[in-house]
């Protein structure tokens, strides 16, 4: 644990020689000492079960790690890909190289004479809870997420702290107190306006500010993360906002409402202050910085809104290279690529963890998934949500028609009725879903069957069916419930088995309208595999393809390309049809315009959970949604759990 931060607080840079050099002379004493142990607990206890049969590959095995931690890059055994080997060269820390030696060649010995009590011995971790409790600022074999953090106060609230590796990094580097103090002062800000450059008590005054209102500003200031969230009502008073600085209930309650623009500050000056006020979360462009010193306080992601340094895809796979040859078992990072990343950057990735023997690789692309719902990128919101002019007349009928009866009737379902199975095991549960459909092929009802799961939560699933199937035989479109219950977060969740197309579900209703919305919608980027990608099966014997490609609505199971055509008017019904509702003024859309005003209060939500690094999950434990992305699993920086690490 705390890689990143012993590296830091070193003033060693994470991407250099020297950095990969000192964490492969760490994980080789670790693993040594711990195979050392292994074969001494052998000699008292017995081996484990199976080594005599495994004795010479395991030996093996232990031989390379042995050559590893001497540096050599020849002579690995039964190895197709040779590992990186220990730069000794570029290791300053002559004693720990010499203690790697004795540790592998004492642990090979031990080993010849008596076995090992352990396979296998270590692996990397995220170690995200007992990090905690260590008191990391870093979990794993991660570089640190970022210079500045949020502090959660037992009495409620944030409290913004520099991360404590930076001040002893600096002190490393040769800086004196007061230079420390400002370059910190810089990332996490005065915490006042007092003196702030544009924006401060003498201008706001001129404003019509008085004494007890720069008074309750200057409250609000010490836990704003964007001093714009600081002027507002609730910290000046409604009163004082409409008689001292004269403005209206209308421009009050306006969610788009900028006061600090309004009282005549330009961009410049807000940015300006806010600076000074709230900091630049970064140490790019810090007073008494040194350009060649900024690589020791690069980060997995750009630090604050203008940050532009961050550490490269290599140098976390490079990093993850330098202590897989020591390592028993796999290492659990994630590599964070930016959403510019391209398909070859991550085949790139991949072949390059391949050659350098890597055992496994995680590669997160921002903005890749598309339940994230926060933006990499950090831009104002007026700049996020303009109005723009409408492209198209809202009652055109869109391109894929979907049907929507627009009746207060219930269209019944025939007595026989066509539809199908599919089986699925999710996180070791087993869901069957049955579907029933009209003669035109537009699904109708839906059966769910989890019999191993209890009485109350079998007749709840199917309770839920039965709701569903109502509301679709009253016309609500099936649309509608994917996008209403698609990404939903609760147990059983997990790897899918059994689905050819969904293969991950956070939920059992987020797999079923996954489904859903691919056989009979045609949502495909629901789907972790396109269909086009699989073999004909032998629902497609006996066939024939349909040419024309008129519009349509599903006939059943779309994935297998079953496809009728559009009929004027599904046989035996007398429910209208979107044609027949355009002509009446009745056409509805399937999802309404959200609101300008809603829009932009969820800009600002977003805007200050991405200035904290969350990603908008809840946390499992604690139910807080504080989790920042930490190696192959989401951290919660209130209660310090992981997303299925330790």
């Amino acid at each position: 644990a705390n890689v990143g931060g012993l590296l830091m607080a070193s003033g060693i840079p994470y991407d250099s020689k020297k950095a990969r050099a000192l964490i492969a002379g760490v994980s080789a004493l670790m693993t040594g000492i711990s195979y050392k142990t292994s074969a001494e607990l052998a000699a008292q206890l017995g081996a484990f079960k199976g080594f005599e049969k495994n004795r010479n590959d395991m030996l093996r095995v232990i031989r390379n790690h042995r050559r590893a931690a001497y540096g050599e890059s020849e002579g690995y055994e039964g190895l197709s890909v040779r590992p990186v080997p220990f730069s000794v060269e570029s290791c300053s820390d002559t004693a720990l190289v010499e203690a790697a030696k004795k540790a592998w060649d004492e642990a090979l010995e031990l080993g010849e004479r008596n076995g090992y009590r352990n396979a296998q011995t270590t692996c990397i971790a995220p170690t995200g809870t007992i990090g905690l409790i260590m008191d990391c600022d870093t979990t794993g074999i991660e570089p640190d997420f970022a210079l500045v953090k949020f502090k959660k106060l037992a009495g409620g609230g944030y409290f913004k702290i520099i991360n404590q590796q930076v001040p002893m990094a600096l002190r490393q580097l040769g800086y004196n107190e007061d230079q420390i103090k400002d370059i910190c002062s810089y990332a996490v800000g005065q915490g006042t306006l007092l003196n702030a450059p544009r924006i401060n008590h003498q201008t706001l005054r001129q404003k019509g500010f008085t004494e007890e209102a720069l008074s309750n500003l200057e409250l609000g200031l010490m836990k704003a993360f964007d001093i714009k969230f600081a002027f507002n009502t609730w910290t000046l008073g409604e009163e004082f906002c409409l008689k001292h600085l004269g403005f209206t209930e209308d421009q009050l309650h306006d969610p788009k409402f900028d006061m600090l623009s309004a009282l005549g500050f330009s961009k410049a000056d807000i940015d300006l202050a806010n600076d000074y006020c709230c900091g630049t979360m970064m140490l790019e462009g810090a007073p008494h910085m040194r350009e060649e010193h900024l690589s020791v306080f690069d980060c997995a992601n750009p630090c604050g809104k203008n940050g532009k340094r961050y550490l490269s895809a290599e140098s976390h796979i490079h990093m993850m290279a330098a202590a897989q040859p020591f390592i028993s078992g796999a290492i659990s990072k994630t590599i964070n690529m930016p959403n510019s990343a391209t398909v070859k950057d991550v085949l790139d990735a991949y072949m390059l963890s391949w050659k350098l023997g890597l055992k496994a690789n995680a590669i997160y692309r921002d903005n890749s998934k598309l339940s994230q719902p926060l933006s990499a990128s950090m831009i104002d919101e007026n700049e996020l949500f303009e109005d723009t002019p409408r492209t198209q007349d809202p009652a055109v009928i869109a391109e894929k028609v979907v049907t929507q009866f627009v009746s207060g009737l219930r269209r019944k379902l025939p007595a026989r009725r066509t539809g199908y199975t599919q089986k699925a095991i999710i996180g070791g549960h087993k869901v069957y879903l049955r579907t029933g459909e009209y003669q035109d092929g537009a699904l109708g009802e839906i059966f769910i069957d989890m019999h191993k799961e209890g009485a109350a939560f079998r007749s709840m699933m199917n309770n839920f069916a039965i709701a569903v199937s109502i509301g679709l035989q009253y016309g609500v479109p099936l649309e509608e419930f994917v996008d209403a219950f698609t990404f939903t977060r609760f147990e059983p969740s997990g790897i899918v088995q059994g689905n050819e197309l969904i293969k991950m579900a956070t939920s059992v209703t987020d797999y079923i309208f996954r489904e859903l919305a691919i056989s009979y919608l045609g949502r495909n980027e629901l789907a972790h595999i396109h269909p086009e990608d699989l073999s004909p099966t032998t629902a497609l014997k006996g066939k024939t393809e349909q040419k024309d490609e008129e519009h349509y609505v599903s006939n059943g199971y779309m994935r297998k390309k079953l496809h009728g055509k559009f009929p004027a008017q599904a046989s035996g019904s007398h429910m209208p049809f979107p044609s027949e509702l355009a002509t009446n003024s009745q056409v509805i859309t399937l999802s309404q315009a959200v609101s300008s005003a809603e829009q932009m209060d969820r800009a600002a939500q977003i805007r200050e959970a991405r200035i904290r690094g969350y990603e908008g999950d809840a946390c499992s434990e604690c139910g807080n949604f504080t989790l920042v992305r930490n190696g192959t699993c989401l951290k919660c920086n209130t209660c310090g759990s992981t997303s299925g690490c330790s």
